[in-house]
């Protein structure tokens, strides 16, 4: 055999040969795979946008098909066909948090559900950021949006564009809006921590946000109902584990130094525990810690936080539903969806010490 020449191929080899584009080959398109299908191309265009109205046999008839010559559809020029890209753009205030990873379950179940694809983006809790992936989205043509505890400045000229859920933020109009009961959620750890006998309850205030406000709030009017207005000590600080550090560190170091303290997510209750293991202080013995969102966090054994638990995944299959019913009837009028919270005890709140 010469060097120009090419080895036999086997029956195999033939085959993937076959199936195999060529570099450079032109790429399939739907007309080729209808004529290895035997079909028409509507019926591929159907079995491609998941019609039901397709039998078992043809589908997968169909699909071996495109498998085998390497096809893809062209969502870009489905998108200009069908008016719609069925891409959904959810952004967060901070993929670190683990809430949002859980709510993002929630909400991509659901719209799997309904043949719609998500794209994620994080705003940082920086309003540039909020606005970059904002306009982004509206660049890609999506469908709608979720925002979770994100409110741009945008939102009315996006909100004029496309459907768009709001998650965790109330002082917005226009739109749908999924929230927690935050005052009942910080009603309920004070109230835990009144029951084991602390008075010097303590409270860490998440980033300026509606969810903190209202969990601030939740926190006063419990102290006042229990006749504890003088014991009210807030710390400022973030939804971060760094901020919860710095803001317990704080709190702790004072005089008198608080019982108990009432974080407003998880992540800051992490670092509040962090900030009581430096000082020398045994929790819940010395000092009770208690969270808010019942993450998967919470659940670690060796960290079994007592925390409140806000439903994350069943508040993202809400968000995904309404923003389904806005999609299918933009003229509806906008609603807000409250969820309720409970209180889930684990080993980080006991007995006030004496």
């Amino acid at each position: 055999m010469s060097a120009d020449e090419s080895p036999p191929l086997d029956s195999a080899a033939k085959r993937v040969a076959a199936i195999v584009p060529r570099p450079g080959a032109a790429k399939p398109t739907i007309r080729n795979v209808a004529e290895r299908a035997g079909v028409s191309k509507s019926l591929v265009s159907l079995v491609m946008r998941g019609s039901p109205h397709v039998s078992e046999r043809r589908r997968q008839a169909v699909l071996k098909a495109a498998r085998e010559l390497g096809y893809r559809p062209n969502a870009v020029a489905r998108s200009l066909v069908e008016g719609r890209t069925r891409l959904i753009g959810a952004l967060v205030a901070d993929l670190h948090n683990p809430f949002f990873a859980e709510f993002l379950d929630g909400l991509q179940e659901s719209l799997h559900g309904e043949g719609l694809r998500m794209l994620v983006g994080s705003g940082r809790w920086d309003p540039l950021f909020e606005a970059e992936a904002v306009e982004a989205f509206l660049e890609m043509r999506v469908d709608g949006l979720v925002l979770l505890s994100v409110v741009p400045d945008s939102l009315k000229e996006a909100a004029a564009s496309v459907p768009v859920v709001v998650v965790g933020e109330r002082d917005v109009e226009g739109v749908d809006i999924v929230v927690d009961d935050d005052e009942l959620g910080a009603r309920l750890a004070v109230e835990h921590l009144v029951e084991f006998g602390h008075r010097r309850i303590a409270h860490v205030e998440g980033a300026p946000s509606t969810t903190a406000r209202y969990r601030r709030a939740g926190y006063e009017k419990a102290m006042a109902e229990h006749a504890l207005t003088t014991e009210v000590r807030v710390q400022l600080g973030d939804f971060t584990e760094e901020g919860g550090y710095r803001a317990a560190r704080e709190l702790l170091a004072g005089t008198p130094r608080p019982t108990a303290i009432f974080c407003p997510n998880d992540l800051v209750a992490i670092g509040a525990l962090s900030a009581a293991d430096e000082l020398g202080l045994r929790v819940p013995q010395d000092v009770s810690i208690v969270g808010y969102d019942n993450t998967h966090l919470a659940a670690i054994r060796h960290i079994s936080l007592t925390s409140v638990d806000q439903p994350r995944r069943d508040m993202g299959r809400v968000a995904a539903e309404l923003l389904c019913a806005r999609i299918e009837n933009p003229g509806r009028a906008a609603r807000q969806t409250l969820v309720v919270p409970h209180l889930v005890v684990r080993a980080t709140s006991g007995q006030c010490p004496p």
